[in-house]
């Protein structure tokens, strides 16, 4: 659980966004302009969602990550935590098997065990999750965060992926492909989503604005394939009728126009900085103290503390917190929480997901300043300038 955000010079956790880079005027004009042409009379709306919004997330999705789809296969959904459940709710039973990357997105892993199905951790590397290891795996399903996988950051490679296809082909599995914040790209090229490869046709693509516009919205999206178009649409008539219709509206005059992919491109530039000023602030900090890991694409990074054992954690997030910092183990992601392990070090240490896409670029100097302290206290190193 997070500290009291207000209570700190600099909170690193991943997740949050700055308010400051909401499109607040282009926002309150597009719910302005939805409200005021509400029709005569109101009535519920279809359960996968406007076709006006689907519509234009299809041209979005297209444009933005090669995806071909018709707009039927798309179904809007309330955050892509709805567009899990969904997916655990009508794809596993109990005792069914699932491959999920590990380390992992816990709520992922927690949505898809509630249905008593099994999961199947699989490890990941610096190509993303290791594909060849699924032979022997027996699932229904796989959850993947191909782009920027949660939390160690790596892209899986295009090998990786044809892998990933083959053996969901093989085993007449599902592939969950969770794109939570592709959006955010920086010392790479990007690869194609596994939705937009050939041989794709039981992808599961899982996509948010909660990263680009704002987690309040409770917006997201679910390609579905096209077997499963009338069961996605019967379940989320059956879980909440649909989603809010004012913002569903708003949100596709914004793709639409073309404001939203520009406040992306904004918010890509704006992030860019912050992420330039963490990496020099740890950097300056802490030298060869840390190795930064997954800082390539999305809004956080893994910074493995070479020689702070994995159990000196609380304590140390303690003592940052006493002086107003606010950082995450990354252990919790872990199904065994003991084994927070850095690969290219070749041993355990301690780990922090460290977000910064809420911070101003002051904030994450400051913050750095005193995690620095903060390490001195819990290890007793003194200066290590």
């Amino acid at each position: 659980m997070r500290v009291a955000s207000e209570k700190l010079v600099a909170d690193f956790r991943y997740g949050d966004i700055s308010a400051s880079d909401f499109p607040t005027l282009a926002w309150r004009k597009a719910m302005n302009d939805a409200a005021q042409g509400r029709p005569p009379k109101l009535s519920y709306g279809d359960p996968c969602g406007l076709i006006r919004l689907r519509a234009a997330l299809q041209g979005y999705l297209w444009r933005a990550r090669s995806i071909r789809c018709e707009a039927g296969e798309i179904v809007v959904v309330n955050g892509s935590q709805q567009g899990l459940d969904l997916c655990a709710r009508l794809l596993l039973d109990e005792g069914d098997g699932f491959a999920i990357e590990e380390p992992c997105y816990p709520m992922a892993r927690s949505v898809f065990e509630m249905t008593g199905a099994i999961a199947a951790p699989v490890e990941v590397d610096a190509e993303g999750v290791r594909a060849d290891l699924l032979a022997d795996v027996d699932a229904r399903l796989a959850y993947v965060t191909p782009s920027h996988q949660f939390p160690l950051g790596s892209v899986m490679s295009m090998g990786r992926r044809q892998q990933l296809l083959g053996w969901a082909k093989e085993k007449k599995a599902y592939i969950v492909e969770d794109d939570y914040d592709s959006e955010y790209r920086f010392d790479m090229n990007p690869i194609p989503p596994l939705r937009a490869l050939g041989g794709a046709s039981n992808v599961i693509y899982i996509g948010t604005v909660s990263k680009t516009l704002s987690p309040l919205l409770r917006i997201g999206y679910v390609v579905v394939p096209r077997e499963l178009q009338e069961v996605f649409a019967h379940a989320k008539r059956l879980t909440d009728r649909h989603a809010p219709s004012l913002e569903q509206e708003a949100l596709a005059t914004l793709v639409e126009s073309g404001a939203y992919e520009g406040h992306v491109r904004k918010a890509r530039r704006q992030n860019a900085r912050r992420r330039a000023a963490l990496l020099d602030a740890l950097q300056a900090e802490f030298r060869g103290l840390v190795r930064v890991e997954g800082a390539q694409a999305g809004l956080h990074v893994v910074v493995w503390f070479r020689d702070m054992p994995p159990a000196m954690a609380a304590s140390f997030i303690e003592k940052a917190a006493a002086l107003g910092v606010g950082v995450y183990s990354i252990s919790p992601h872990y199904f065994d929480q003991t084994l927070d392990f850095d690969q290219t070090l070749g041993r355990s240490c301690l780990g922090l997901v460290m977000g910064y896409a809420s911070l101003t670029e002051s904030q994450i100097h400051r913050g750095l300043k005193l995690l620095r302290r903060a390490y001195e206290e819990a290890t007793g190193s003194g200066d290590i300038s």
